[in-house]
Parts: structure tokens; sequence; C-alpha cells
């Protein structure tokens, strides 16, 4: 919902008689002759009926109830958030918020939900703008907004049969929470300002986030299979950069982030995050997405990647690759002690336990390895204490996030819940990583450079884990093997699903 970009009629009042032949059209833009407007509005077929529903309206349904009775006698709301401004007068690609996509399922910009308390139990009512289509004027002024300029979306009664849901047009907002001011109201602030501005901030809205992040902890069937879906187009993204590593040791990393967000763009909604595209030192920095970097035979490339669904939900996967399909003596040296530590944090994967134990398992590892190779004096439970631990100056982050909707999902959760035990349903990364950097001289200088990550998607299942992304290689030998198969096979050409 945006002040600045609500509908308007054309001014067509005694005191403004030019407007009787005239429509203004903007800043930079001449009037518009009024008979050119009833020309443009005029002598259009109707639009073909859509009687589709969402297949996981119901889930919605619940979803809307579950956090309603979490806050008895209060009223929800929540933004998806308006259009961002990248440069100017145009706006970046619209991502809805996440929990406004997991109550609704819609991913219109500017849109409201509002469950408020009723006799009957909670009623949700889904605000959203009207089209602006054939029928108005702004169908072709409103650059933003206008179906000439940007295409159709779902307006009210569009959206209320497809998501089974109350709708109403987005300019009755501010009036029917006026109509609730006699219940709490809570709003999901930080998403739309203008929103956040219609009501005073309350105490408990913070709690409103904290419910809805541990509501989205526990995945169900229908999320696991769009995790499933968008995990595999990412295997099949990272089989595109390998079959275009030849073009990258020409024109770079560039060529990596575009082959693989091309995969992104073809099957799912977008990345779910900037890709990480790191070839040689520069997969010693974490979030490498400058991506402008020389991508060299004898270096390793670390790929960091997700393809985010059509519903949303993301994948996030890490391969350290050797640009030259083979691992040179010290590579392929550290790559193993970071294979064997995320096997470790994974044997460990199981409903009950704490959700720092493969992170402390993976450290467990990584920290012998260190004192085997000379770069820290043992024993390994001196390198762990609590009050060294030394071995964060090379490993440098956590082994495990939650994954879902958002690539950190769960963000809000209060920390007995996210850091609390797995259950079953729970979809995290494990991810250990070894960064010795360039300048480090700590470190030998055959590993100076050097970084590893290995990275999967996991469930937790009722008696242990799947790995969702164990269609992709991560034992060395099966790397490079995979690696010389790509680029056996047929060449020159990327194939879609």
């Amino acid at each position: 919902m945006s002040d600045s970009h609500a509908s308007h009629e054309p001014d067509v009042s005694e005191d403004n008689p030019i407007s009787e032949h005239w429509v203004w059209a903007g800043h930079h833009r001449p009037a518009i002759p009024r008979v050119l407007v009833d020309h443009m509005t005029s002598a259009w077929a109707p639009d073909a009926p859509d009687t589709s529903v969402h297949p996981a309206s119901a889930d919605f349904a619940t979803r809307r109830y579950r956090i309603a009775q979490a806050f008895p006698g209060k009223t929800l709301v929540i933004p998806s958030g308006p259009l961002k401004v990248r440069a100017n007068d145009t706006d970046y690609r619209f991502r809805a918020g996440t929990d406004f996509v997991y109550l609704t399922g819609c991913q219109d910009p500017d849109a409201v939900l509002v469950i408020a308390p009723g006799a009957e139990g909670p009623r949700s009512t889904l605000y959203v703008a009207p089209r602006r289509d054939h029928r108005t004027h702004e169908f072709f002024t409103d650059a933003r907004y206008g179906e000439l300029w940007v295409g159709a979306r779902r307006g009210v009664e569009e959206s209320a049969r497809y998501f089974d849901v109350e709708c109403a047009p987005l300019e009755y907002v501010a009036k029917d929470l006026e109509s609730l001011a006699a219940t709490t109201t809570l709003v999901l602030r930080g998403l739309d300002g203008t929103v956040d501005r219609l009501v005073p901030a309350h105490d408990d809205e913070a709690r409103l986030s904290e419910e809805l992040s541990e509501m989205r902890l526990v995945k169900d069937a229908r999320e696991i299979t769009h995790l499933e879906e968008a995990i595999a187009s990412t295997v099949r993204g990272f089989e595109d950069v390998v079959r275009a590593l030849p073009l990258a040791t020409q024109f770079g990393e560039r060529v990596v982030e575009g082959v693989f967000n091309l995969r992104a763009r073809v099957e799912g909604n977008d990345v779910g995050y900037n890709t990480i595209a790191a070839s040689g030192s520069h997969a010693t920095v974490l979030h490498w997405t400058t991506n402008d970097g020389d991508v060299r035979h004898g270096d390793l490339l670390l790929l960091d990647a997700g393809v985010e669904h059509a519903e949303l939900y993301t994948a996030d996967v890490t391969r350290t690759l050797p640009v030259s399909g083979t691992f040179s003596p010290a590579q392929r040296r550290i790559y193993e002690l970071v294979l064997a530590a995320q096997d470790a944090a994974m044997e460990v994967v199981r409903p009950g336990v704490d959700f720092l134990d493969p992170h402390r398992a993976a450290m467990a590892v990584l920290a012998a390895g260190l004192i085997d190779l000379g770069i820290l004096e043992g024993p390994v439970e001196d390198v762990l204490r609590p009050d060294r631990q030394l071995h964060r100056r090379y490993t440098l982050h956590g082994v495990s996030h939650m994954l879902g909707l958002d690539v950190h999902d769960c963000a809000q959760a209060r920390n007995e819940h996210y850091h609390g035990p797995l259950q079953e349903g729970y979809v995290l990364t494990v991810e250990p990583g070894l960064y010795f950097q360039l300048h480090d001289l700590t470190v030998p200088e055959e590993y100076r450079g050097i970084g590893v990550r290995i990275e999967d998607d996991v469930l937790v299942t009722a008696d242990g884990y799947r790995n969702l992304s164990e269609g992709l290689p991560r034992r060395a030998d099966d790397v490079e093997a995979w690696m010389a198969g790509l680029w056996s096979g047929p060449s020159g050409t990327l194939s879609w699903r």
C-alpha cells in the first residue's frame, strides 16, 4: 500500500474546465486529450474468466486460523510490501513479504492481510489493488501499475476466487482498520511504511513476528515438495555452470552467475539470494557477490546458489569445484577435511538433538584437521574451549540455518525454539567450510587463498535425516567424475525441463 501510488480518477470538476477535454498524465508527460482517453478505454473484449483456485488455499486458511488463535481478541495486519525503487522511475523486481505469502499465497505488491476477531471466529480480509484495466484511464496512463504498461494482475474479485478468501479494495483498508479500533491491532512492521503509520505501535508486535517464524519451522508435505523442486532446479543450474566453465575461463565469474541465474529464471521465480560465484581467493570471502573476478585453471570455484521456486521456497546449495576438473593435492586435502566435517555433522541430525549439535560435531573435525595441518596446536579440547575458539579464524560461520521461504528462514523465532531440539519436518542447511586468506601468515603457503565450503539441504525425518540435495556429488572423486561426464556429453546446449 502506498499513498503516492493510489488510484485517482481525472479531475473533471467545473473548477478545472480544461479537464473536460484533457487528462493530466504526470511529470514530464503532456496532458492527454479526453477524446483519446475515451478511445483507449472503449471497445475491449472481456477477459476470459479464470475459475481456478490456488491448490494450497486450504493450507493458507489453516495457517491464518492458527496465528489468530495465538492472539485472541486482537486484529493482525500483515502487509506484502510495496515496490522498491531501483533508480529514479524503475523498480526492483517485486518479492512479497514472506509471512504474507505464507498466510495467503498472494504475491501482489501493496496488498494487506487483516485478520480480525469475530463472533463466529477470526475473519480474514485480503485487501488488494483493483485492476488498472481498460475500464480506467490508468490502463494506459499509469506506467507503474497500468495493465498496458506492466500487464494484468488479479484484482479484487479474481483474488477472492483464486485464494478463496474474502477480498476488498485496497483503498478501504484504512477505514476498515479504523472501525476495528476497539480491538488491539498488531502490525507486522517494516514491510510497508504507509501501513505502519496507520496503526500505533504495540508492545505485543514483536511476538507476532516470533509466532509466525515459529509456525514456519515445521514444513508440511507441500512445502517439502516445493523445496525438492527448487533443489532439483538448482542441481541443473550447477550442471549448467560446469558446462559453461570453459567460457568462464575467458570471461570470468560473471559467466558463472549469469548461467546459474538463467536456470533460476527459466524454472523458478528467481534466485533465492544473490549468487556467490567465487573463484580463487574470492572463495575466502563469505558473501562474495560482486562476481567480477577471473576464473583460472588451477583454481577452485566456490558456487553458493539456490533457485527460488515459483511459490518462493528456495534452495541453498554450495559446491567447491576445481576449474580444471581435477583437485590439486593441497586442494583435495582441504576439501576432504571439510567433507569429513560435513559427514560428521549430518550423522548427528535427527529429532531431539540440539540444533547446534551438528555444528559442534563439524567443529571438532575441523579443529583436529587444523592441528594435523600444523596451523593450530592441540589438543582439540583446548582449541574448542569457549574462552579460546581459535579455530574460528578459519571456519568463520555456523554450520546450519533453517531453510524455507527465506534462505535464512524463521529468523525471528525465539532462540529457545530456533536453537532448541530438532523436530521432524525441519529443513536446515549443513555447510562447514574452511577459509585460508591469501595473506594469512599463520597458514602454510600452499593453502593460502583456498576457500572450501560444502553445503546441502537436509530434511529432519522421523528416524534421522534425508539429504534433499544429494543429486549433486560431494566426494572429491565423484565431483571430478561428474565434471568429466558433463564435459564429455553433448556440448554447447543447455536443456530445460
